[in-house]
């Protein structure tokens, strides 16, 4: 390819935004899937509600949805309106989600350690998808995104410290190998975000 040709970037259309959003939750939640059927876990705001889901009656979606809402704020402050109606509706779609797969899949048998890597695998593709497409599943995307817009601290490399602290935090809740694939899958979702999130790269 000519390194002299220049890419001009344009705004995704309306409803290319949708159809990104609905996509990325459907694929997050089906990880979400793999991992709660499995009795594993992931880092970030998701993190959080499965570590309550598993140590309380409390389902993971409504969890979920409720823990996100005082990041909203700070969504809306920094990163503007229609980020924050995004990530909202992201979130709440992940949340329905999670209650409408298990209706039509369920894993009679998986292997934990293969469904966490499997499953943060395809959270990660889904989360590209929704950064390119302006918005996040809220908690540490939203501080992720906003410090990497503005100081450049990047945006795996945060969540992925975040995470192993949450992931740490699952010990008083999973058995030790459930502990350890929880910290793999969170380091694997971590590096595909990494590599394949960089604005300054893309192209839309």
């Amino acid at each position: 390819m000519d390194k002299n040709i220049k890419f001009s970037k344009t705004s995704h259309s309306y409803i290319e935004d949708v159809l990104a959003i609905l996509f990325g939750t459907l694929v997050i939640s089906f990880g979400v899937l793999m991992l709660k059927q499995a009795g594993t876990l992931t880092g970030s705001s998701a993190g959080i509600a499965f570590l309550i889901s598993y140590a309380t009656s409390l389902s993971f979606g409504s969890i979920f949805f409720f823990i996100n809402i005082p990041f909203y704020f700070l969504a809306i402050g920094h990163m503007g309106w229609e980020f924050t109606l995004k990530t909202c509706i992201a979130v709440a779609l992940v949340s329905i989600f999670t209650y409408i797969h298990p209706l039509f899949a369920h894993f009679s048998v998986i292997n934990p350690f293969y469904a966490t890597i499997f499953g943060n695998i395809i959270m990660g593709m889904g989360f590209i998808v929704l950064f390119r497409h302006k918005a996040c599943l809220g908690g540490v995307n939203i501080l992720a995104l906003y410090l990497q817009d503005n100081i450049g601290l990047r945006a795996g490399k945060l969540q992925m410290i975040v995470d192993s602290c949450v992931v740490l935090a699952s010990l008083f809740v999973v058995t030790i190998p459930m502990l350890i694939s929880s910290i793999v899958g969170a380091i694997v979702l971590n590096v595909i975000i990494v590599i394949n999130h960089r604005p300054e790269r893309y192209i839309v």
